[in-house]
């Protein structure tokens, strides 16, 4: 189990890498 605040870390972390891959392929389409 991991701590609390780490899983928001990753949660976070994890968003970020998303809305990179989102923005990534925006790009690609405009």
């Amino acid at each position: 189990m991991l701590p609390k605040g780490s899983g928001d870390a990753i949660r976070k972390k994890e968003e970020t890498h998303r809305m990179t891959e989102a923005n990534r392929t925006f790009t690609h389409f405009c």
